[in-house]
């Protein structure tokens, strides 16, 4: 007889789709921002300083979502424990959503003064609570239903919500700023992508509920134990694992920013390229990034994810030490930078999420895999585009290496000793 008790309930397959419609929307929310904070803050919110600096205010103002994404997270679960997940879900996307949209109504510093500043940053403060409040287990779910020999495979499935969520707010500002003026970009056209952003967040959130509101999920993510903890339990009897959860994918985490929103800013203030045909080269970066990390999921099934993490910290650190050389190259040297980073993050960042999720106990598992990317992204990714620029303004390209390998050396580590805990059997 054949033994089905052990068999998922749920297709790895269904819950894909909703992980990746899910993850699209919410990196296209903060893509939109990212690309926004290059093209237009600097202009509209920021004019009473030169260029770098508005662009370094708006990254900062970049940051502060990551910096309260924990905070959002927290204060998700306890939604989830009083009203149920659906219930979370539906909060966090309508103010993701909602955080979005409003910024396409905001006023110019020239109408409102410093209130324009203050919204702008609380819009973007309810786009990180709202983040870290929109986590729903299903790609841990997807991990432990993957079939034997595939995790690295259905994992990566869940990470392809980032060059797609890239892809589609790139190519609005592209098409945006290609065919209006200047004038009536700053005016105007760069709104659209925020209202956008609306609409797909209720298609994302219907696509999630149809998947966690249903009897047969609901099931199973109860079965493996993918509900919230105590977070003081958590932090006392596997603190170290969050340590290394949040370590171990910093440099994919570190690439993310340094190979989207930097060199955006580094065109517009230091090259003679132009602006829209760097948008449309980036176009391509996420068709790539998209192309290696499905080459990703081939390789961590054949050599191991936390090898391929390991071994593609290797690759950044080498890739860093040639970002002076690149972006100083004109024209085919900024190209290949743009190219070489994006595969590298295809392949980096397609096992980044949940690497050592599994060193955490069962009934810690939901919540330690929310905070451990919180706190990732917050280490590795929130500030390196304020890092980077700000540091090669005044330092040059180098102090961008300096800041990679630091990073490629920290995931390094951190497998290192991660390994020492398994081998000690703690």
């Amino acid at each position: 007889m054949v033994d089905h008790q052990n068999e998922p309930s749920v297709a790895p397959g269904d819950i894909a789709v909703g992980v990746v419609i899910g993850r699209a929307s919410e990196y296209f929310d903060f893509f939109v921002y990212g690309i926004a904070s290059v093209l237009v803050f600097p202009s509209l919110f920021f004019p009473f300083v030169d260029r770098l600096e508005g662009t370094l205010l708006a990254f900062a103002l970049f940051a502060a979502a990551f910096v309260v994404r924990p905070a959002g997270t927290l204060i998700g679960m306890q939604i989830q424990r009083r009203f149920g997940r659906s219930t979370k879900l539906t909060v966090a996307l309508f103010l993701l959503g909602t955080s979005t949209a409003v910024m396409a109504l905001l006023p110019s510093y020239e109408q409102a003064g410093t209130m324009a500043i203050v919204l702008l940053a609380l819009c973007r403060l309810g786009q990180g609570l709202a983040m870290g409040g929109s986590w729903d287990g299903l790609p841990s779910l997807l991990a432990m239903n993957a079939p034997a020999g595939r995790r690295g495979w259905y994992a990566m499935l869940g990470q392809l919500g980032a060059p797609l969520g890239f892809l589609i707010a790139c190519s609005l500002f592209a098409y945006l700023w290609n065919g209006l003026t200047t004038v009536d970009f700053l005016s105007w056209g760069w709104r659209y992508p925020f209202f956008a952003a609306f609409a797909i967040n209720v298609v994302a959130l219907f696509a999630r509920l149809r998947l966690v509101v249903t009897h047969e999920y609901e099931q199973e993510l109860q079965a493996r134990e993918l509900e919230p903890c105590n977070v003081a339990d958590l932090v006392g009897l596997q603190g170290p694992n969050l340590f290394i959860g949040a370590f171990a994918p910093l440099a994919s985490y570190a690439l993310f920013h340094i190979v989207t929103i930097f060199p955006l800013s580094w065109i517009l203030l230091y090259s003679q390229q132009n602006v829209g045909s760097f948008l449309s080269l980036q176009i391509v970066g996420a068709l790539l990034a998209g192309a290696a990390m499905l080459l990703s999921g081939r390789l961590a099934d054949r050599i191991g994810r936390r090898r391929t993490l390991g071994l593609l910290a290797g690759l950044i650190a080498a890739f860093s030490l040639f970002i002076p050389l690149l972006l100083n190259g004109g024209k085919s040297g900024q190209d290949l930078f743009v190219l070489i980073g994006f595969a590298l993050l295809g392949l980096s960042y397609g096992q980044a999420a949940g690497t050592v999720t599994s060193n955490f106990l069962p009934r810690f598992r939901y919540t330690g895999a929310a905070l451990t990317a919180d706190l990732a992204w917050l280490i590795g990714a929130a500030f390196a585009p304020l890092v980077a620029l700000g540091l090669s303004a005044r330092f040059g390209l180098v102090s961008v290496t300096v800041y990679l390998l630091s990073a490629a050396a920290c995931t390094l580590l951190a497998l290192r000793f991660n390994r020492m805990m398994r081998d000690s059997g703690e």
